[in-house]
């Protein structure tokens, strides 16, 4: 089966068998997840291959809440959901086995860690979505969706106070976001990481002439 063949399979079983999930994990998110693997890949010397192709399609098969206190084995449940997906169509033991791992160390929440080229490749790749104007969306996207205001009313940049993600969606800028570059495995992938991360400034620095606050230093 061809990899465009495969695509079209997976997305398919990807609609039907996804449980749940959000609008910063749906399937427009494997989608870019699939680009951005497909790139570094490239970047890397790399053909994409079919271990890729499902470890990119299927990371997300599974999907908790953030504040779901099985959250942290969300990769572990989607890696197990995907074997038989995979064997549906076809792919060899070694491939499911390849993928599964892809799928299981991706996680940041999971504590992964990605042993295999496909792994760091997705690892890399899911974590791309987490930064630029994409990133900027969904953080704000799974805020709204958690019931968490948008940042503190009088200090927004937490310039005074202790920074706190679980309590104002802008914090998870400093607490997360923007330390997730000096984490990515591959060149291609921090180099494009460096890059959205600087799109995440720009827009901070916006906010903070929006609000007539103060530039943070994040």
């Amino acid at each position: 089966m061809s990899l465009a063949a495969l695509r079209m399979a997976l997305r398919e079983a990807l609609a039907q068998e996804a449980a749940g999930g959000d609008s910063a994990h749906d399937l427009a998110h494997s989608d870019r997840v699939w680009m951005h693997a497909r790139t570094i890949a490239h970047g890397e010397g790399m053909a994409p291959s079919r271990i890729l192709l499902c470890a990119a399609y299927l990371h997300d098969l599974v999907t908790l809440p953030k504040d779901h206190p099985k959250r942290a084995k969300a990769a572990m449940m989607s890696a197990s959901a995907a074997g038989p997906v995979m064997q549906a169509l076809g792919l060899s033991p070694s491939e499911v086995a390849q993928a599964r791992h892809a799928i299981e160390a991706h996680s940041y929440s999971g504590g992964g860690h990605p042993t295999s080229p496909e792994a760091r490749i997705l690892r890399d790749a899911d974590r791309l979505e987490a930064l630029g104007a994409v990133g900027v969306a969904r953080t704000f996207a799974v805020a709204g969706a958690l019931g968490r205001p948008l940042f503190h009313p009088d200090d927004p940049f937490a310039t005074d106070r202790p920074l706190d993600d679980q309590a104002w969606a802008l914090d998870h800028f400093a607490v997360k976001l923007l330390k997730l570059p000096e984490t990515f495995l591959t060149a291609t992938g921090r180099k494009l990481a460096e890059e959205r991360a600087q799109v995440m400034r720009r827009f901070l620095a916006d906010l903070a002439r929006d609000l007539g606050a103060r530039e943070p230093g994040w």
